[in-house]
């Protein structure tokens, strides 16, 4: 595969990321060891699976850029998970007809998954069953050489479909050291040829510039109503503002105590209602991981069916503690 045809490019990103500025301890090497206990030996929490309502697709680990931070650590060389097949989504969305699954929305990410010659198909599939589809992209060139295909798109099932894009920060300064030199002005320009073409849009952003919320959402507003995107910054789900994660920093341990303690429900974590397929390099059948952060820890692969993989999960990892538990964060809209 040329680079150049899937619109790739290489690009070396900053050093090592700053040290999180509210914990910068190394994480404990006892922590995140037994899926039972603790390192204090006490019992770890485990989520049910509620019910599958989201289920995720990673379309391939292939990136056109390499950001400075990114959690699933994505390049335009990093192929550990290789590209889905549109015949390989729709094996699982028969899967969800067979076993009248309750899978509602059907999220797809990457790498970036325009990379991913076959996600025009995947999308024409999700939608054609009536399920919401939600696609986490850049929206730099692998993008643009898709717009036709979407463009192609039912102007019905477009409404379905919403494509949340990343903006790292409101301003070029921060999200372009985040994701290289000219990239916000790239993106910027992909999501308004998203919104102006008729498709739901939604961003998310990033919390690593120290500003609050409020501040966040202030600045995305600000952007957004300069550039006439009718897109509510004080919107949760249309602008995602996600937590940072390091796995090199300490974090508490969730135990089961810790739900009462910190007032949260274990359905209320994106394992209790989410999966991910994803497609490890060399394998000759995808596999169903717990969920997006952990797309290569095989401790958290479930099975090669969402049957296997409907059981419960224990949080042992920093992830599970810093993104969901804590941070309160979530991939699904």
């Amino acid at each position: 595969m040329a680079f150049g045809d899937q619109g790739l490019r290489p690009w070396t990103p900053p050093g090592p990321a700053a040290p999180d500025p509210v914990t910068t301890h190394p994480l404990d090497p006892a922590k995140f060891r037994e899926s039972g206990l603790t390192a204090r030996g006490e019992r770890r929490a485990w989520v049910a699976l509620s019910g599958l309502r989201t289920l995720w697709f990673n379309t391939g680990s292939l990136c056109n850029i390499a950001c400075g931070r990114c959690y699933i650590e994505s390049s335009p060389t990093d192929d550990r998970l290789a590209f889905l097949t549109a015949a390989e989504v729709g094996g699982y969305l028969d899967e969800i007809a067979r076993d009248g699954l309750p899978t509602r929305e059907i999220g797809f990410t990457g790498g970036e998954p325009f990379v991913n010659r076959e996600l025009p198909e995947m999308l024409r599939l999700c939608l054609a069953r009536g399920f919401q589809v939600l696609v986490l992209t850049n929206a730099l060139r692998p993008l643009t050489n898709r717009r036709t295909a979407l463009l192609g798109l039912p102007a019905a099932d477009r409404r379905r479909l919403v494509l949340r894009v990343s903006l790292d920060h409101y301003t070029a300064a921060v999200h372009d050291q985040e994701r290289g030199p000219g990239t916000f002005a790239l993106a910027l320009e992909g999501l308004v040829w998203l919104a102006r073409s008729g498709f739901p849009v939604h961003v998310a952003g990033r919390s690593f510039s120290g500003e609050d919320q409020a501040s966040l959402r202030r600045g995305y507003a600000r952007l957004f109503a300069v550039h006439d995107l009718a897109i509510d910054a004080a919107d949760p789900a249309a602008l995602v503002l996600f937590p940072e994660m390091d796995v090199r920093l300490d974090v508490p341990e969730i135990t089961e105590s810790c739900w009462g303690i910190l007032g949260r429900s274990p359905e209320s974590v994106m394992c209790a209602s989410s999966r991910m397929v994803v497609k490890r390099r060399g394998a000759g059948h995808p596999t169903v991981v717990a969920c997006t952060l952990l797309p290569y820890d095989t401790r958290f692969e479930l099975g090669a069916t969402l049957a296997e993989a409907a059981v419960s999960v224990p949080l042992n990892h920093p992830h599970c503690a810093r993104f969901c538990v804590l941070g309160g964060g979530a991939c699904s809209r």
